[in-house]
């Protein structure tokens, strides 16, 4: 079975080009606190969906390449361990804790949250496309 990937390539790329526009202080200093700030919760709701998205084509490539009794009814953590050990993710902490991060993304209306949140998206990103070079490079 052959992983559709086209939604996590959009959604890696949509929240890619995002925070490249977040990131040009230059772009950010020309618009209004409102506008930097309804940037900032894009980054952050890009992130949400690009997370799931994520940790949801981790799962079907393992239920895929290890079979379904592996990975039916595992915690998140295990699932980013298997993950890790088949060579699609490097680091299951950092996993785990864009995990935390997506979990807080319903308490954003908290300044330090949404903070935490955004910075967990900023690094994120690097991870998101190598999850998807990896998946690219193995979709068999």
């Amino acid at each position: 079975m052959i992983l559709e990937l086209d939604s996590l390539k959009k959604a890696t790329a949509s929240l890619s080009d995002i925070i490249t526009r977040v990131n040009d202080p230059v772009l950010m200093a020309s618009f209004d606190e409102v506008l930097r700030n309804g940037l900032r919760a894009g980054v952050i709701q890009n992130f949400e969906f690009t997370y799931e998205l994520c940790w949801k084509f981790i799962k079907r490539w393992l239920e895929h390449n290890l079979g379904s009794t592996y990975v039916d009814g595992v915690t998140r953590h295990e699932l980013f361990r298997y993950a890790a050990e088949h060579k699609l993710i490097t680091d299951v902490q950092r996993w785990m804790d864009y995990h935390r991060a997506r979990n807080m993304t319903s308490h954003t209306y908290n300044a330090d949250t949404a903070d935490e949140v955004f910075n967990a998206a900023l690094a994120f990103i690097a991870d998101a496309k190598t999850l998807l070079q990896q998946l690219e490079a193995r979709n068999d």
